[in-house]
């Protein structure tokens, strides 16, 4: 009878390794993701000018085409997180947001932008 060998350090660090990167790739789901409308839009928001303020904003909402109710909300919402992970509050004052007249939004190739400024009172 062969002596059986045992997983080193470097071995058993390569298999726990591997379980997680899957479990990370597990994370977003689309189960997981909100919807607007039945639709999911991809979104963005990012500072005007960083160095600056974090205060104004703009929020990028993708493949406006599905729903522009739907994508409507889902820059809206985009956009509350934002001031909630940066100031700590939900309001929001809207240059361009999702209260603003159809004819007068901002949606170029297919992406929508808001643009809003944190409202911390």
């Amino acid at each position: 009878m062969g002596m059986r060998k045992t997983p080193g350090r470097l071995g058993l660090f390569a298999v726990f390794s591997c379980c997680v990167a899957v479990l990370v790739t597990g994370c977003d789901r689309p189960e997981d993701r909100v919807t607007f409308g039945g639709y999911y839009f991809r979104t963005d928001a990012s500072p005007i000018d960083k160095k600056n303020t974090l205060r104004d904003f703009t929020v990028s909402i993708r493949n406006v085409e599905q729903s522009l109710d739907g994508a409507r909300a889902a820059g809206g919402y985009e956009g509350t997180r934002y001031c909630i992970k940066n100031f700590g509050t939900s309001r929001i004052d809207w240059t361009v947001g999702p209260a603003t007249e159809p004819q007068n939004l901002l949606i170029t190739d297919g992406r929508l932008t808001f643009q809003g400024t944190c409202d911390p009172q």
